[in-house]
């Protein structure tokens, strides 16, 4: 059984000391990793990594997840390249075929079927994986191209790949390529415009860590799984707090699927802390992230969860 991991998301850049105060604060409250999101209005992920890891002594950084039909493969391979050779190999490299087609529509590219933007997704980790093995360049300015500092990832030429997403094809992909499987929890809502979600239950999150270890065979033993808590709300009433979170939902969620789904975690800081310990027991799932403004509320978690 793999060792827990934690981390967070980063939603917002508004000044340099206020961006270097708050991952310095992640660091110090526990957290092994830190995130960045690839949407359109966020900033620039590998900026972000960057300054996170010089701001930092020990923080590991990554995206979760890159959207990949929103980059061309070779010029992605030199950012991923020069970001963990600027990190000092402490890069992790999330990728996911992309669900919101109003992010497309802004950013001027065109929104494919699902089984072509996974497909494009496949093409993009195979040509990361040419460039970090071969560093072939040649021919163009500069010769050799920058080479990322780990080889752990990209079946060893690279750093840990994260695939991430909830579909049979993405998770085929990451059954056969990632060496960290993240599963967000976020549904897209059958018969709905695109980009309508709901959260997903227990049932289905244990169905789809079975779907993958299926498909991964003999390497299942191998991957870490991921998972984003997309609430976290400490409260000393889990029930009370479910109900209302079940009003919230635009979807109907019964009050015990609430309270049994891995993506939210409700209750004292003893009750999540039982809640994520029983979470790996029954899918495995030992990399925790939370979004940012869960970030001191998970932290006592952290600590209970800690040798």
């Amino acid at each position: 059984m793999r060792d827990f991991r934690f981390s967070c998301n980063v939603f917002g850049v508004e000044t340099h000391e206020a961006f270097i105060d708050r991952c310095r604060l992640v660091e110090r409250l526990g957290y092994d990793t830190l995130f960045a999101p690839d949407h359109v209005g966020a900033p620039a992920p590998f900026p972000v990594l960057v300054a996170a890891a010089n701001a930092t002594e020990r923080l590991r950084v990554g995206t979760l997840v890159l959207n990949a039909a929103f980059w061309n493969p070779a010029l992605l391979a030199r950012d991923i390249a020069t970001t963990d050779i600027l990190t000092g190999g402490r890069l992790e490299v999330g990728l996911g075929a992309g669900y919101m087609k109003s992010e497309f529509d802004a950013a001027g590219v065109a929104w494919e079927p699902f089984g072509t933007r996974v497909d494009r997704m496949a093409e993009t980790i195979q040509v990361l994986e040419h460039w970090f093995r071969t560093g072939d360049q040649a021919g163009l300015p500069g010769g050799r191209a920058p080479q990322p500092v780990q080889r752990h990832g990209f079946h060893h030429s690279g750093p840990p790949l994260i695939v991430g997403g909830n579909g049979d094809r993405v998770l085929k992909l990451a059954a056969e390529q990632a060496d960290i499987v993240a599963v967000t929890g976020i549904y897209q809502v059958k018969g709905e415009k695109p980009g309508t979600s709901r959260l997903g239950t227990a049932a289905e999150a244990e169905e789809r860590v079975r779907f993958v270890q299926k498909q991964a065979g003999a390497r299942a033993d191998e991957i870490e799984w991921n998972i984003l808590v997309q609430r976290v709300v400490q409260t000393t009433d889990r029930r009370a707090a479910a109900e209302s979170l079940a009003a919230q939902f635009t979807f109907d969620m019964a009050v015990d699927e609430v309270l049994e789904t891995p993506f939210l975690l409700i209750g004292t800081v003893d009750e999540m802390a039982e809640q994520v310990l029983r979470n790996r027991e029954r899918f495995g799932f030992s990399y925790y992230t939370v979004h940012d403004p869960h970030l001191e509320a998970f932290a006592p978690v952290i600590e209970a969860l800690r040798p």
